[in-house]
């Protein structure tokens, strides 16, 4: 099945960038194009990721990462970099119970969590690439000083926030707004020389110990960043200034000098499923990575392709699967560090096939139906429209020897938190993952990570690298990742035609977002499916909600053929900012 296009498959044999900004594809080919391997270019993708989307993710906030390695190296061949922050010391369920707030904020100091992308870049170069910070990070810093053009997307997130820039965040105003207060045209060249000193100290930090060797002069810049200049400027600020947030009352950080100098980067075992011949990759249950897992076990059972690509029956199959899997995310899953997930039952052929028989193709589901527990009618929340939910991005890289990379950075975004006077970035948000209800899973505890939603994937066929994918999305990312994987997988589609397809997804779960609401049977999905569906599903007694056709995240991915050494790879054109560059 061919489907619709708007872009060509790029495609090459020495290497493939999928990125959600253009510079960032860009600077990432660079690297390959001078020797680097995929690893050195996802992480340089990622360092110009964080500067070119600050409305999407920052340095200050996360990147989970999934590696593939061709050769012999240390640690695992097929690697999980946990790349997200942890909970400070003081954080925890008691102090939030004694300053009256009921559920951790989306927005200002409270839901800080240690900042873990540098970390998971420095740490990606560290086990995997072959390239120095400066070579990684230098075109990134190059770019932070000498500017790049404000584009529809990032001038929608500035403007969506300018009010409070002016009136509450000076230090964001004077980066992000014009001198008059005004929002950035379209076209503006915007500067971070703030963002490119800090950076520039971190790779000056790494060449003082680099006739050490690499491995020296990156430790050296992790030493910079977490027990040094750069954790003293984000403690000091964050400690001292008090923020509004949508508890309605202002707040300092609960994060200390002892938090950041403790904090390390996990490089763990993925995850994995086998669907259909192909192993797929994600990571562990401190992310939502294993719901896709849980959904292709469930999905393994129906003939999609006799279903017919978007039909009525294919929607409500899936949309089915989509709520039983999540329901047991919100049931397990958390930082397998303090909670106990038990992921072989979850993921093993006999749950799903218990499970399966839940699906009534007759009806939508109206409870959330976790595997050992009761079922629950899902709660709805109204949220605030104040709050900054924010969005993500993602990179996918392959090379020539088939080494594969996939990141997701998010957090740490302009809307949510102040940037930090001379460092020229914002702390994360994530926190607010976190539930306040101590037999949750996700429950806050000091040094526990919070049940994140980024989700890079990765899938190896016949034991050898095959595909690298993921999105922005929160908590949609699993459900539309899964659908460009059916796309392809199931109905033959080329990786552009997987992409473009419309998409849909439920929002019948709680959100990890705060404040935490499900709408439930509630299904979005693009305006391009057919009338005719839409009004086929509402029978069924799904809430259909239509946005517009152009809408539902932005997909990246790069295929690899190892018998040819053909590398492919597309990006969504959806928001029109991520492109795929390859030679």
């Amino acid at each position: 099945m061919a489907g619709f296009t708007t872009r060509p498959v790029i495609q090459g044999t020495r290497g493939v960038v999928a990125a959600g900004h253009y510079l960032a594809a860009a600077i990432g080919m660079h690297i390959l194009e001078t020797g680097g391997n995929a690893i050195d270019a996802g992480v340089a993708a990622g360092f110009a990721l964080n500067l070119t989307k600050p409305q999407s993710t920052g340095i200050g906030g996360e990147a989970p990462i999934l590696i593939y390695r061709a050769g012999d190296g240390p640690g695992p061949k097929i690697a999980a970099i946990n790349g997200q922050g942890s909970a400070p010391g003081r954080a925890t369920i008691d102090w939030f119970r004694e300053a009256r707030v009921d559920v951790i904020p989306g927005d200002g100091f409270l839901p800080i969590t240690i900042p873990a992308a540098f970390g998971a870049w420095v740490t990606a170069l560290l086990y995997y690439g072959t390239r120095s910070l400066k070579e990684t990070l230098g075109p990134s810093v190059e770019t932070a000083r000498g500017g790049f053009a404000v584009y529809p997307a990032l001038q929608a997130g500035i403007e969506r926030q300018a009010e409070r820039f002016r009136e509450e965040w000076p230090s964001t105003a004077a980066i992000y707004l014009e001198a008059d207060g005004s929002v950035p045209q379209i076209g503006k060249i915007l500067k971070q020389p703030d963002w490119a000193r800090t950076m520039q100290g971190a790779i000056d930090a790494a060449m003082r110990e680099a006739h050490r060797g690499r491995e020296a002069g990156l430790r050296a810049a992790l030493d910079y960043w977490y027990r040094g200049p750069v954790a003293e400027r984000a403690v000091g600020f964050s400690s001292t200034t008090e923020v509004h947030d949508a508890s309605g009352r202002p707040h300092r950080s609960l994060v200390d000098l002892d938090d950041f100098a403790s904090f390390r980067t996990k490089v763990e075992d993925p995850v994995t499923a086998n669907y259909r011949g192909i192993d797929v990759y994600k990571c562990g249950p401190w992310n939502q990575g294993p719901v896709f897992l849980q959904q292709l076990m469930l999905l393994e059972g129906f003939d999609l392709e006799r279903m017919g690509h978007n039909s009525i029956e294919y929607v409500h199959t899936v949309v089915e699967a989509a709520k039983l899997a999540y329901a047991d995310r919100e049931q397990y899953y958390g930082d397998p560090a303090f909670v106990d997930v038990p992921l072989d039952r979850l993921l093993s052929k006999e749950y799903a096939a218990q499970r399966r028989k839940l699906i009534d193709p007759h009806e939508a589901s109206a409870e959330l139906r976790p595997g050992d527990a009761p079922a629950t009618q899902p709660k709805v929340v109204v949220g605030d429209p104040r709050v900054y939910t924010g969005d993500t991005t993602h990179v996918d890289v392959v090379d020539r020897e088939g080494n594969m990379f996939a990141a997701t950075p998010s957090g740490g975004w302009i809307p949510s938190s102040p940037v930090v006077p001379g460092l020229g970035f914002p702390l994360g948000t994530r926190g607010q993952q976190f539930y306040l209800d101590p037999a949750h899973p996700d429950s806050l505890a000091p040094g526990k990570r919070p049940r994140t939603t980024l989700t890079p994937s990765l899938a190896m066929k016949d034991g050898r690298p095959h595909m690298v994918f993921g999105t922005p999305g929160g908590d949609q990312q699993d459900q539309w990742t899964l659908q460009f994987f059916l796309n392809v997988v199931d109905f033959g589609m080329d990786l552009q035609a997987a992409i473009d397809a419309a998409s849909f997804h439920t929002q019948h779960f709680p959100s990890s977002f705060y404040p935490h609401g499900a709408q439930p049977k509630r299904v979005v999905v693009e305006g391009r499916l057919p009338a005719s569906t839409r009004e086929a599903l509402t029978r069924l007694g799904h809430d259909i909600q239509v946005t517009d056709d152009w809408t539902n995240g932005q997909v990246c991915a790069v295929r690899f053929d190892p018998d040819t050494g053909l590398i492919e790879g597309a990006a969504s054109p959806r928001h029109m900012s991520a492109y795929a560059i390859g030679r």
